[in-house]
């Protein structure tokens, strides 16, 4: 059992609890002088290796509540109660609400983004990504809204966002923005979403319909601001809401497309540092999104560890790739995506070696067909596994279906992104992906419509989602203890 060799798995768990006590008491005192006491401490004890393990993890959990306590300080802001001037830049296309337009900003100056509510009209639904605006609005605090477990005000803070607005139909104009206060990274980011928006317009001009637009936009660029009401709904009651968020499914699609295109053996070591940056400039191209990070820092290791001939996919790259994300972003840890995709991996790298000696797999090898089958199922209960619970806690739903579904939705996203690169290309060809799409979302209705499609109102609460995995823990514990002693010795 190779997966469960990790040491880092206990330094990530340390490095959560240290975010999660920060936010639960609210830290005001210095963190700074205990972390660097207790890094300090780790280092003179080097001769009790019991001690020394002892005073990291403390490290981690002191590293963790100082990085939440400096993400939660720089996103507090006190915003003057009343109406201010401004200059910003769009970061999303808009998306239509009841009565405005919906809309992310960024201020040049600052560096700091808002939520915005411009009034709906003609000029408000014509913004673009990288428009300059000159507003005059009041900016006020993040809401507080609750929708059972749903925290909007944790939501936007998870996104950066500082504050929100809502903009009169006479309080803007377009206007020139001076993008010299950014950072490159902000800049850079910028630049690969106004890209993105392009290529969208690409989309939108090569007749896809809404319902198909928006599939398209989702899977293929990671935009999901056309997606309707219904949409949404029908792909969540049949279990295929995972590929219309952008996760580790399409970056290894995309990973494997490159790996095809410039894969030379002569050049392993340059063929796979362009995957990698092909597989960074997608990221910025869809906009930065926390399972896709989560996907290409681990497809980045992956690529490092595939040159060395190392074992390239453990829960320690997995607690490797969170400690990093979290580093970045503490605020991370209480993404609804964050969680989900990492559940979904961590249940995939514990559960798939369990399954494997169910079928012999001198028989899988001899029947492709049987193989192919039989890891997608698989890979889809050992996602369900890890997710399941959390869908039911944020969403009050299980997807009765979600194997039958699986078996449908992965070959057919594999074939949108391929269409989708080939009607970039070609626009001659988009008829295909326009079929393809329609199809797929006709045979989801079908899926949606069959009895018990859904089990719905569920909502567990926390302890109860604790006990749930706290179960789903044990199972594998006994299984995997079971698998160990059988093996001789």
């Amino acid at each position: 059992m190779r997966n469960v060799e990790a040491p880092l798995v206990r330094l990530a768990v340390c490095l959560m609890t240290g975010i999660a006590v920060c936010d639960a008491i609210a830290c005001s005192f210095p963190l700074l002088p205990i972390f660097i006491s207790l890094v300090v401490a780790a280092l003179l004890v080097w001769r009790w290796p019991q001690v020394q393990s002892l005073a990291i993890c403390l490290c981690f959990v002191a590293l963790g509540m100082l990085l939440m306590q400096r993400q939660e300080k720089a996103l507090r802001v006190t915003w003057p109660e009343r109406e201010v001037s401004y200059k910003a830049v769009v970061l999303s296309e808009p998306v239509e609400k009841t009565k405005t337009v919906a809309v992310d900003l960024l201020l040049p100056e600052s560096g700091r983004k808002l939520k915005a509510y411009f009034y709906k009209d003609s000029r408000s639904r014509a913004l673009h990504v990288g428009d300059g605006l000159h507003i005059r609005s009041q900016i006020k605090e993040n809401n507080s809204w609750l929708n059972g477990t749903f925290d909007y005000r944790r939501y936007l803070a998870v996104h950066g966002f500082t504050g929100q607005t809502f903009v009169k139909g006479w309080n803007w104009q377009p206007a020139k923005v001076s993008l010299n206060g950014l950072s490159r990274l902000e800049r850079s980011r910028l630049f690969f979403l106004q890209q993105r928006s392009r290529l969208l317009q690409r989309f939108a001009a090569q007749g896809l319909e809404a319902d198909e637009y928006a599939v398209v936009a989702a899977m293929a660029l990671g935009d999901k601001s056309a997606l309707t009401k219904e949409l949404k709904e029908m792909y969540s009651q049949t279990g295929a809401s995972h590929v219309l968020a952008l996760s580790g499914l399409h970056l290894g699609i995309i990973y494997m497309l490159l790996s095809l295109l410039i894969m030379r053996r002569r050049w392993r070591v340059a063929a796979q540092v362009l995957s990698i940056l092909g597989i960074w400039a997608f990221v910025f191209l869809v906009g930065l999104p926390v399972s896709v990070l989560r996907s290409a820092v681990m497809l980045t290791v992956y690529a490092l560890l595939s040159l060395g001939h190392r074992q390239k996919m453990s829960v320690n790259v997995l607690a490797f790739t969170a400690i990093v994300m979290l580093c970045w972003n503490p605020l991370a840890l209480f993404d609804v995506g964050f969680q989900l995709s990492f559940t979904a991996v961590l249940a995939i790298l514990l559960f798939m070696p369990l399954f494997e000696d169910i079928i012999p797999q001198p028989f899988l090898l001899r029947h492709r067909l049987v193989h192919w089958l039989w890891g997608m199922a698989c890979i889809s209960v050992a996602a369900q596994l890890g997710v399941a619970p959390l869908i039911a806690y944020y969403f009050g739903r299980f997807s009765t279906w979600f194997l039958l579904t699986n078996f449908i939705v992965v070959p057919a996203a594999t074939l949108i992104l391929y269409l989708s690169l080939i009607a970039v290309m070609i626009p001659s060809c988009a008829f295909l992906l326009i079929a393809v799409v329609r199809a797929l979302n006709t045979v989801l209705s079908h899926i949606a419509a069959l009895p018990f499609a859904s089990i719905e109102g569920l909502h567990p609460t926390t302890w109860q989602l604790a006990l749930m995995y706290a179960g789903i823990g044990a199972v594998w514990l006994l299984i995997a203890k079971k698998k160990i002693t059988q093996v001789p010795s």
